[in-house]
């Protein structure tokens, strides 16, 4: 596998692989794999491109690079708008507690049986 083909592999660029049969027992379990799968993508490309817009501007001020004022203020903007995207990824990380909760609970729901299910269920109800 050559280096091209690892880094698109890895930055999920390939083709789409045909439907993936999950058995029902893992459809959970499956489901909280790929969500932490898409986080881990999308933190890595906000933080990919903040570290690049941080490096270019760093870049121009330590070699002088002379930009025009439209320029500096459209640069400005940018990073305004990736610092934004950056607070949204931390939200997302950690501030999705319920979320992430409610989910691991429907996984461990695929282990128990029918009575357990119905009895958790009961506790539930009884306590709020």
């Amino acid at each position: 596998m050559s280096l091209k083909e690892t880094l698109k592999n890895a930055a999920g660029l390939t083709k789409p692989e045909a439907f993936v049969k999950v058995d029902d027992k893992n459809r959970f379990y499956y489901m909280l794999q790929q969500m932490q799968s898409n986080r881990w993508k999308i933190t890595a490309i906000v933080l990919g491109l903040f570290t690049l817009i941080i490096v270019g501007i760093n870049a121009a001020v330590f070699f002088g690079a002379s930009i025009q004022e439209d320029w500096k203020e459209m640069l400005l903007i940018l990073l305004g708008a990736f610092v934004g995207n950056l607070n949204k990824v931390v939200d997302y990380w950690f501030n999705s507690e319920d979320r992430d909760k409610m989910l691991i609970a429907k996984v461990d729901e695929e282990d128990d049986t029918v009575e357990e299910i119905i009895a958790k269920r009961n506790a539930a109800s009884t306590k709020g």
